[in-house]
């Protein structure tokens, strides 16, 4: 997993690093580029408590694209389907849906909704 060079990684402890998630900021939010636990501790909640310490940090909506079948994991821990994107995450997901099949969910409020000229539907 990497970060972009203005991003955040956050790592879960027990006591060596079990699980990691990389944020990236964009559009006065954040977008969840990565997420891995270890498969030993899969299952356990790792994931969401991991989730959740970032992004009560972080402040802002949070955007992520995953594989369909995932897509009702991270709606457990508050994603729903992204109505809006930011412009620069749009384009990436539609550069990316060429090659696979990925959904765009949201968790937090975004500004986008109230400044149409700065969105873009998906």
């Amino acid at each position: 997993m990497r970060a972009a060079g203005d991003g955040q990684l956050w790592v879960a402890r027990a006591p060596g690093i079990i699980a990691g998630l990389s944020l990236s900021p964009v559009d006065n939010g954040f977008w969840l580029t990565g997420l891995f636990v270890a498969p030993q501790h899969r299952g356990q909640g790792v994931a969401g408590r991991l989730i959740e310490a970032a992004l009560a940090q972080a402040g802002g909506p949070t955007w992520l694209f995953c594989h369909p079948d995932l897509a009702a994991f991270y709606q457990r821990l508050g994603f729903a389907t992204a109505g809006h994107l930011p412009q620069a995450l749009a384009g990436r997901l539609q550069r990316y849906q060429r090659s696979k099949r990925l959904v765009a969910l949201q968790r937090g409020q975004s500004s986008l909704g109230s400044s149409p000229g700065n969105s873009t539907s998906v």
